[in-house]
C-alpha cells in the first residue's frame, strides 16, 4: 500500500509541471561525481534522503525518478520549474539548467 502511494505521488508530481525540454549537448561534461551528488546533497537530501518521502538518496533512485525531478526542479528551453525544493532554499536558474542538462543526458 505504501508503494502505491509513492507511485501515485510521483505520478501527480510528473503531471503537475511541464518538462524542462532540456537536451543533452554532445559536449556535456556533467556527471554524478562533478554535479549530481553535490546538487542533491545541497538541495534535495534534507527531505528526500530519508525513506519517509520519495527517496532520492542514490543515483539509481534519481534516474528512476528523473522525469518527475525534471518537471519539478529543472530548467530548459520549455520551462523553468521551481516547485522543488520547498522551503527557504533557493536554486539558481543556472543550477536548474545544469540539472535539466544532466537529467537529459541520462544522469551519468
Amino acid at each position: 500500500m505504501k508503494k502505491l502511494f509513492l507511485v501515485l505521488g510521483f505520478l501527480a508530481i510528473g503531471c503537475s509541471g511541464g518538462g524542462s525540454g532540456a537536451t543533452c549537448p554532445t559536449n556535456s561534461t556533467l556527471t554524478y561525481d562533478n554535479f549530481g551528488r553535490q546538487f542533491f546533497a545541497t538541495y534535495c537530501d534534507r527531505c528526500h534522503a530519508s525513506g519517509t518521502r520519495p527517496a532520492l538518496s542514490t543515483l539509481a533512485l534519481i534516474r528512476a525518478n528523473s522525469t518527475a525531478i525534471d518537471s519539478e526542479s529543472a530548467a530548459g528551453p520549455s520551462a523553468v520549474n521551481t516547485a522543488m525544493p520547498q522551503g527557504s532554499t533557493t536554486v539558481s536558474e543556472a543550477a536548474r539548467r545544469q540539472l535539466g542538462e544532466w537529467l537529459a543526458c541520462g544522469a551519468p
